[in-house]
């Protein structure tokens, strides 16, 4: 008791704060108590089904993440525009073919983009807003193209 009466005539003496703030905050750290996040970062990792509790994703799987799905849509974009239209006719294939391989590359880089957001904002990634911009708007044109598929099936079948 004689200790903390001490300290306390000894903060008002000093005006200095007994609590060690920076020790308690990286043993905070270290032990991964959940970072402070803003409001859109809060309903992000709620739409994504990230636990709050859950320990940070490193930033190099993070990359890695980002790195496959790029690919991927790489893939897929040069699949459905450069092979489909060219290399289907080709080999006796009619058109009905192409807007089902469409869809279902298409489910495809939506999970990869999908994973790659969800490691993106577990690790507090610095461009994750970046990459969640960049995300919604191939997600977009992905939705649009299987439209345009399912419509093109629809004619077709």
């Amino acid at each position: 008791m004689e200790d903390a009466a001490a300290t306390l005539d000894a903060t008002e003496a000093g005006g200095r704060c007994p609590i060690d703030h920076a020790a308690i905050a990286a043993e905070q750290a270290r032990q991964g108590a959940p970072a402070e996040r803003s409001l859109a970062d809060q309903r992000m990792r709620r739409l994504l089904r990230i636990d709050p509790l859950a320990p940070k994703v490193s930033l190099v799987q993070a990359n890695r993440a980002f790195e496959r799905s790029v690919t991927v849509s790489a893939i897929r974009c040069i699949t459905t525009y450069l092979l489909l239209p060219f290399v289907l006719p080709l080999i006796g294939l009619s058109g009905a073919v192409g807007p089902f391989v469409s869809i279902a590359l298409s489910v495809v880089s939506v999970t990869f983009i999908t994973i790659s957001a969800r490691r993106f904002f577990g690790s507090d990634h610095p461009w994750r807003w970046v990459h969640a911009v960049i995300g919604a708007i191939i997600l977009t044109v992905l939705a649009v193209s299987a439209v345009f598929d399912v419509l093109n099936i629809a004619n077709v079948i």
